[in-house]
């Protein structure tokens, strides 16, 4: 039992920190959503969406700027076209640094990519057609205040009138287009941006993600990214993400097609929708998101905004973990103390099978000269040493399972957390101590980021080891040997795991060690009590 415990550990850590690389998709897109673009041609659209990403020069981009000012955030549009040029959260800081900058969802090298700009029939409309733009071009919003502003273009026969309603208290961005044509045409709804993270890395990837009927499909791969995905009619909503900020576009009318590219180093998505004649006006819906990651303003959008929150394989469990750590912030004010809380309750819940893992692993102590005999006396009959052994542990009464049982319990809660503590909005940023007591040197100021001065890992360390000499020792010397390395092993791991889990552990391991010194004086209270 230790061995799989062990051996699961190993595993899974491995595989989420080094995923197996994928091989490059097919232009068309992968199998499984070739497989649901099959599923979805039985519901009619208008005329099919051409599976290419539309291809777009670099060009200079005159027009004014339009500043839409609210509590959230400074969002600057150019009037040709209605583009986004920076869309500037005040709440998030991109870093913990003094003096850091507000995170910008919107990098000037994605301009001319079109960041919430409209093609036309393969025409970058902010590029090509006559915009026009009557209104004030500083807005500033307050409290629950609305304001709607408007563009207008022609070009070819062509009109087109884009309607974008702000809204103070939210992040959403809601557009009403009116088209009007006398041809057939593609028309598409844009967001593009480089990656979200400032220094890419496999924690925190930037990625395309997407909710349709059959879940949420993440995919960062950037072979496949680079190939494009084109799924069916069917897509709730699409965005490009990291763990804390989303980009998402979500239709309110039917029959979109949803794209998405890597072009060098800009995510692009698009809605794509085949406009036929009659009639010749029209009008398309969408909803655009560009901001955290956070449950509440998530849940004020439609369409089911909300699942993009998800924590990976045990989301089920990091959930639940991430509401009572926001439960208890809510007395605490202080995340690094709402871990400590979390962690005490956890170990309240698993403390009837500490109690029962402890007393297995005395009974098992008790019984390693017998074991040894037996060993000793059947060490070329490995048959008739087993049979020997389960009928010791009969008549002794002893499960020699029962003492790693509680390990494999914690493992899934273990990961939970860790998966929750790397993904949650509320705990970027978050500090426990942010400066090293009696200095000005930044410690545990993002309890989403790793200790930098490696100090709480090595005192996990060390309480492992304590822990561990304050355990019955197993009897098999192979399994002592293995024992005996584990806290360099996790130390090892723990180096550059989220200070958030570090703190959890190492206060797991300091809770542990007291209820075992506690058993431990029980115990001899009760041989003396005995005698």
């Amino acid at each position: 039992m230790l061995a799989l415990g062990l051996s699961l550990l190993v595993l899974m850590l491995w595989s989420y920190l080094f995923p197996p690389p994928q091989p490059p998709q097919p232009a068309t897109s992968s199998n499984k959503t070739t497989a649901r673009t099959k599923q979805a041609q039985t519901t009619p659209l208008p005329a099919p969406v051409k599976k290419s990403f539309t291809p777009i020069a670099n060009a200079k981009i005159t027009g004014k700027p339009i500043i839409i000012d609210t509590p959230l955030y400074k969002a600057v549009f150019n009037s040709q076209g209605g583009i986004v040029e920076h869309f500037i959260l005040k709440k998030y800081k991109v870093s913990v640094k003094p003096n850091s900058p507000n995170v910008d969802l919107i990098s000037p090298e994605a301009l001319a990519k079109g960041p919430l700009g409209i093609i036309w029939d393969k025409i970058p409309t902010w590029q090509v057609f006559n915009w026009s733009y009557q209104g004030p071009e500083n807005i500033q919003l307050k409290d629950n205040q609305v304001q709607t502003i408007t563009f207008q273009a022609n070009y070819q026969n062509v009109t087109l009138t884009r309607k974008l309603t702000f809204q103070a208290n939210t992040y959403q961005i809601k557009e009403s287009l009116e088209i009007s044509q006398n041809k057939p045409a593609e028309i598409d709804f844009v967001i593009s941006t480089l990656p979200l993270s400032k220094h890419e890395n496999r924690y925190n990837p930037t990625k395309i993600v997407y909710l349709d009927p059959e879940g949420l499909t993440e995919e960062h791969s950037e072979d496949t990214l680079k190939n494009g995905i084109i799924t069916s009619n069917q897509v709730k909503w699409g965005g490009i993400a990291n763990h804390y900020f989303i980009l998402a576009l979500i239709p309110e009318t039917k029959h979109f097609a949803f794209k998405a590219k890597l072009e060098g180093k800009i995510y692009r998505l698009a809605l794509a929708q085949n406009l036929n004649v009659p009639p010749q006006k029209q009008n398309l819906k969408c909803i655009y998101y560009l901001g955290p990651k956070e449950k509440k303003q998530l849940q004020l959008v439609q369409h089911d905004l909300v699942e993009a929150i998800h924590y990976g394989w045990f989301d089920f469990i990091a959930k639940p973990l991430i509401s009572l750590l926001n439960f208890f912030y809510k007395f605490t004010h202080n995340y690094g103390i709402a871990i400590i809380l979390l962690t005490v309750l956890i170990k309240l819940l698993f403390w009837p099978l500490s109690y029962q893992s402890y007393k297995s692993m005395n009974k098992m102590k008790k019984l390693q000269p017998l074991m040894a005999e037996i060993r000793e006396k059947y060490k070329d009959d490995k048959q008739k040493m087993n049979e020997e052994m389960m009928r010791l542990y009969k008549v002794y009464k002893v499960n020699p399972a029962s003492g790693c049982m509680p390990m494999l319990i914690q493992i899934p809660v273990f990961f939970g957390l860790y998966q929750g503590l790397l993904g949650a909005i509320e705990l970027r940023h978050a500090p426990f101590i942010p400066y090293l007591p009696f200095t000005h040197i930044l410690w545990l100021a993002d309890l989403s980021a790793k200790d930098p001065l490696y100090i709480t890992p090595l005192i996990m360390g060390a309480t492992m080891f304590i822990q561990q000499k304050m355990t019955p020792a197993p009897g098999d010397p192979v399994q002592a040997k293995i024992m005996l390395f584990m806290p360099v092993i996790f130390t090892f791991l723990f180096l550059n795991f989220p200070s958030g889990l570090v703190i959890y552990w190492l206060v797991n391991n300091i809770l542990s060690i007291a209820q075992q010194w506690w058993m431990l004086k029980q115990e001899q209270k009760d041989q003396i009590t005995a005698k």
